[in-house]
């Protein structure tokens, strides 16, 4: 997903260590260190933390764009998250059964996602914003423009 490398440039480039950093997200260092190396998936909440904390967008985390300048939403909503991905889906004329299918999973999770019940993973939205193009900081409610990657 590229975001591990992203994380490593920018840690090292404001002179900080894995177990500062850790520490801020309140885990192991271990743990922080399968990040940075990609062997675990990072959960959104951390990405996200982590993207304020170096006040960058998850577009650059993520690799899709090499901007780091912008005015962030620090908090995030399950309930405006799930509504933006089910606009997106409509709008794009996706039914839930084809988006759950592409991500390989079950419709249920998605619903599940779209009513708030639960954060999406940072797997499928890395899919979803790299197959349709959009922002992943926008799906998440960092920003409400631009919409799109390009």
């Amino acid at each position: 997903m590229n975001y591990g490398i992203q994380l490593q440039l920018l840690r090292e480039r404001i002179g900080i260590s894995q177990v500062e950093l850790a520490k801020y997200l309140q885990i192991d260092k271990s743990l922080y260190g399968r990040y940075e190396k990609e062997t675990q998936t990072i959960p959104v909440k951390h990405l996200i933390s982590l993207a304020n904390y170096f006040d960058v967008s998850i577009d650059y985390l993520f690799g899709f764009n090499d901007s780091t300048g912008s005015k962030f939403n620090t908090s995030i909503d399950k309930i405006n998250v799930g509504l933006r991905i089910k606009n997106f889906r409509k709008e794009n004329n996706i039914t839930q059964q084809k988006l759950a299918e592409y991500l390989h999973t079950n419709r249920s999770l998605l619903s599940n996602y779209e009513k708030g019940i639960y954060l999406i993973s940072t797997s499928f939205l890395y899919d979803i914003c790299k197959k349709y193009k959009i922002s992943a900081d926008y799906l998440l409610g960092r920003v409400d423009s631009p919409k799109y990657l390009k």
